[in-house]
């Protein structure tokens, strides 16, 4: 018989599931909703047609849509990369230190930018997946 992946892989999958969640949300709201459009419509209009100093071939808005969509692969691609590692390759996860070390950290920046940047629902959703991932590095550890 085959022993499946330990409590601290199904920790982590549940984490990067977590954060494959926010992420694939934050992606279809900025595509295709106007949730993070401002409540100022003249504001909207104005970032429609302004550069930003760095180059004049983009606007302020399409910038920041490409912020928002690129932010929301790179919460999808954790999230991707740690529920495999964590379910097809957990051996090569915990044998290594580097590699829970960067998904804690990657964690860790997420919510120290919820707190300080962002609201309510992403400050939530990563405080959970942080706790999922802590507690799956000390289910490893003991």
């Amino acid at each position: 018989m085959i022993a499946g992946p330990g409590l601290a892989s199904w920790l982590v999958v549940a984490s990067a599931a977590v954060m494959f969640t926010l992420g694939a949300l934050h992606l279809v709201l900025t595509l295709f909703g106007t949730r993070f459009h401002p409540r100022d419509v003249a504001l909207e209009a104005r970032l429609r047609q302004v550069s930003p100093r760095i180059s004049a071939q983009t606007t302020m808005w399409r910038a920041g849509i490409g912020f928002h969509a690129s932010h929301s692969l790179g919460a999808m691609l954790f999230g991707l990369l740690f529920a495999h590692l964590a379910w097809f390759e957990d051996g090569l996860l915990w044998r290594s230190a580097f590699l829970p070390a960067v998904g804690a950290a990657a964690l860790l920046a997420w919510l120290v930018l919820a707190l300080r940047c962002w609201f309510r629902v992403p400050l939530i959703g990563i405080a959970l997946a942080a706790g999922l991932y802590g507690a799956a590095l000390i289910s490893h550890a003991v």
